[in-house]
């Protein structure tokens, strides 16, 4: 009969279980340590230190120490040479091509004049080159920028110059009328003058010009251009609009003198009336007579 429960049995085989797995790994990695431990140690006793003279030899032709050295050396017994190294690494029965490196030119990498020494001397010089190349596109966005800034139409208000000189100079062109339709507007003296040259076609001449002129500073204004070309259509447009001023007072001046001319022509004709002559009858002609002699005699 059982004495105890199922599940104390059941729990005490599943302990033991546990317990003999934990202790087979454990002799495993014991065992695995150990034969690692042996295999490193044969493994250092057995390496074997090789110093080859003629591998030496070559590793310094390879770098930048010497140029020659070419081991192994040739022995001779009676003028024969008999060592077999010497014969199949640089004699007779070796490759042409070894024969050819040791009868050929120094070919150190890093010798002074290497080919390593030239090429790491190249790409200094690159990288140099590469700095100004750098510094120099950098200078040319940065001017660049500054241009863009000038080119734009957008920012023309805010230039220096244009503040302190073109803006005063040109705003009479801005405020003179696009078509003028009479004396005042013209900046003329009288009607006479308005009237005069209408007739004469000089009107429309005037207005042609003033069209090229406000087109002009109108095209400096919006386009966008270099900030030099800018301020010379700038000039150019003021150097026309004084020539038009000019121009517009001559003719001011050519028309008031020529009706001034005219009057006076017109007052010495026969047909002419006396200036201060007023229609009178015969009782005021001799009023006026009797009137001017009367203190004479």
């Amino acid at each position: 009969m059982l004495t105890k429960p199922l599940s104390v049995i059941s729990f005490k085989n599943t302990n033991t279980y546990s317990s003999r797995l934990m202790e087979n790994q454990f002799k495993k990695a014991k065992l695995f340590l150990f034969f690692f431990a042996v295999a490193n140690v044969f493994g250092q006793v057995s390496v074997k230190r090789l110093n080859d003279p003629a591998i030496v030899a070559q590793h310094k032709r390879m770098t930048f120490e010497s140029w020659g050295d070419w081991r192994p050396y040739p022995k001779y017994f009676l003028g024969i040479q008999t060592n077999f190294a010497y014969a199949t690494v640089w004699g007779m029965w070796a490759p042409k091509i070894n024969r050819d490196y040791k009868d050929g030119d120094d070919i150190r990498p890093l010798k002074p004049t290497g080919e390593q020494n030239l090429r790491l001397a190249q790409l200094k010089f690159q990288e140099e080159e590469a700095k100004k190349i750098k510094a120099a596109s950098d200078t040319i966005y940065k001017r660049s920028v500054q241009d863009l800034a000038h080119w734009t139409s957008a920012t023309v208000d805010a230039d220096p110059l244009w503040l302190l000189y073109y803006k005063r100079m040109l705003k009479p062109i801005t405020e003179f009328p696009d078509t003028p339709q009479n004396f005042i507007e013209w900046r003329l003296k009288d009607q006479q003058t308005y009237e005069s040259l209408n007739t004469t076609g000089t009107l429309k001449r005037l207005q042609e010009e003033l069209d090229l002129i406000k087109d002009k500073y109108l095209m400096s204004r919006s386009m966008d251009m270099p900030r030099g070309k800018r301020f010379v259509m700038y000039h150019e447009t003021l150097i026309k609009w004084r020539k038009f001023v000019q121009e517009l007072r001559k003719h001011n001046k050519k028309t008031t003198l020529l009706l001034d001319y005219k009057n006076i022509l017109n007052s010495h004709l026969p047909t002419a009336l006396p200036t201060q002559w007023t229609p009178a009858s015969d009782k005021q002609i001799v009023q006026n007579m009797m009137q001017q002699y009367k203190h004479k005699y």
